[in-house]
């Protein structure tokens, strides 16, 4: 609920206070007075959008807060689940910064405002003069006789189930385009694999057939260097080994008068024999060495199909197609394995389609329950409301299978029945119904389901258009009797109404200096008869006006 609202440099209200009642809480006031304003301000602490411009004075920031007393299960988890301290009382404020920036907190939190569009939905529910269209629309009616089955449990389980369904089949969808594709490429992928497996090339293989090819070309010459390097160390008229152990052998003569030499010939005896190793080496790497025709001949062959597949696989080394080899046995493999992962994900469709046409045939059957109890009750209350010859049919079609079930649905109207009158000549209420009719119909479904709804506030900006008399006074008596169960706040220009405030505020205009300011105040027993009056009469009203003024808050 409600409890208060505060308003600072908003349109041409300057600073304004309201303390809302209870239950019926009556906004009047002359056209153009500001009355229209205040549901605006309310508008934006709720979620709706705004701009600079509507900044009374540009140099200093709008601040609309609105106290709010929450008893509500739904509430609090929201709450909960954004970690917001919880309490009797909820304080919501929204700050409109000059250069078109806002800012929004809940209990001191800052939000954003998606956050406080889904806070306020659970707080309040504003109808405003041209809102009576949204009565037209196949969601509003749908989520109509779903309040009145309670449906939203099940709504909640079809839409996961929904979801599920058309996450599979994109899924399911996404799968074959790629299997389709692959299926046009299998052939030729198959044919790559069988040419590169055929040739069965391992890790690093052209490399390292390049480098013998290469060895076996050069054979002679490599035989000639090592042979002569042999020679040089162990071989010939003065090898370098026999010179190292000749030096070796003088130093050692050294020894018994010059102790200093002994790691010298220690040295040279150890390179003595490393130089024979070398040349050892070298000998056997000579004798390996040979002219193979027939060798170089296959690794000729064998290279210069290895460096074709390199050309027209566009790569660089044996490694990459090697891997080009793997990737290619992958796809082919996952195209098999895709086939399993359809006739899966087929099944999954059928399994949970099914599931979901389940649920929403539960859904369904709800809503027809419920049908005949609705226009019956809706028709009485047009009938109170001035419309007696009015009747509203609803039509539960079946459909395709969506997110909100397998209905379609739709309101028909009919203004003229006539008693006896064959039930002929409905149609859909946007195509029949005028505006005045729209808005009392809505009141009529809204004061049915308002309890379903769990919505402790409800505003009404001007929902008496287009109705007067008799009707107006039925319309009065409709809305007292829903804010025994709920705070209501309306704006009317019709004294019926007036006269059945709980809470009666009168919102006027005023000249401070060169500006326009709108203010708001509480009228008392008195003031509220002869604003009544004014309202039946005009500004002077007479004795007669204020007497039936009287009568019309009495009854």
């Amino acid at each position: 609920m409600l409890m208060k609202l505060y308003i600072r440099n908003y349109a041409i209200i300057r600073e304004v206070e309201v303390d809302f009642g209870n239950h019926l809480n009556i906004i009047t006031g002359e056209t153009g007075a500001g009355k229209s304003i205040l549901m605006g301000a309310l508008s934006l602490i709720l979620g709706e959008r705004a701009d600079a411009s509507v900044l009374m004075h540009h140099k200093g920031k709008c601040v609309i807060e609105g106290v709010f007393r929450v008893q509500d299960e739904k509430i609090s988890t929201w709450m909960q689940q954004h970690e917001m301290d919880e309490g009797e009382e909820m304080i919501i404020r929204r700050e409109l910064l000059t250069g078109g920036k806002s800012r929004s907190f809940v209990n001191d939190t800052p939000v954003n405002l998606t956050m406080l569009k889904e806070l306020g939905g659970m707080l309040v529910d504003q109808h405003q003069q041209f809102d009576g269209q949204g009565i037209a629309t196949e969601s509003f009616q749908r989520s109509v006789l779903d309040a009145l089955a309670g449906n939203a449990a099940l709504l909640q389980q079809l839409q996961e189930e929904f979801h599920l369904l058309t996450e599979t089949r994109t899924r399911y969808d996404a799968l074959l385009a790629a299997q389709a594709t692959a299926e046009k490429e299998r052939d030729y992928h198959s044919y790559l694999l069988q040419e590169l497996e055929s040739v069965d090339l391992k890790e690093q293989e052209l490399e390292q057939l390049d480098a013998e090819l290469n060895t076996l070309s050069n054979a002679g010459h490599i035989q000639q260097v090592l042979s002569g390097a042999v020679a040089a160390m162990s071989d010939g008229e003065q090898p370098l080994v026999q010179q190292l152990k000749s030096i070796q052998q003088k130093l050692l003569q050294l020894e018994s008068v010059f102790p200093g030499v002994s790691p010298l010939c220690a040295r040279l005896k150890s390179a003595a024999i490393e130089v024979e190793d070398i040349a050892g080496d070298m000998e056997r790497l000579s004798d390996s060495v040979s002219y193979q025709p027939e060798r170089m001949e296959w690794l000729n062959e064998r290279i210069g199909i290895g460096y074709k597949l390199l050309k027209k696989h566009g790569v660089q080394s044996t490694d990459e197609l090697l891997n080009i080899q793997a990737d290619l046995r992958g796809k082919l493999a996952l195209l098999d394995q895709s086939s399993d992962n359809l006739q899966q994900l087929k099944a999954d469709i059928v399994v949970q389609e099914k599931q979901a046409v389940q649920t929403a045939a539960r859904i369904s059957k709800n809503r027809q329950q419920c049908v005949a109890s609705f226009e019956t009750n809706v028709n009485q209350l047009l009938k109170r409301v001035g419309m007696p010859n009015a009747r509203l049919k609803v039509a539960v079609e079946p459909g395709t299978l969506r997110v909100h079930g397998t209905d379609s649905i739709r309101f028909l109207f009919n203004a003229n029945v006539g008693t006896g009158a064959v039930e002929a000549g409905f149609e859909p209420l946007g195509k029949v119904a005028s505006g005045g009719e729209l808005s009392r119909l809505m009141l009529s479904i809204k004061s049915l389901v308002a309890g379903k709804l769990q919505l402790p506030t409800l505003v009404f900006d001007e929902i008496d258009t287009g109705i007067s008399g008799e009707a107006a006074r039925q319309v009065a008596m409709v809305m007292e009797e829903m804010s025994h169960a709920h705070q209501l706040i309306a704006i009317t220009h019709q004294p019926q109404i007036a006269a059945r405030a709980h809470k009666h505020f009168f919102v006027f205009k005023s000249m401070q200096g060169e500006v326009v300011e709108a203010g708001i105040r509480v009228l008392g027993p008195d003031e509220r008869i002869k604003a009544i009056a004014q309202m039946l009469s005009g500004e002077q009203p007479s004795a007669a006006a204020l007497e039936n003024a009287r009568e019309m808050m009495n009854t």
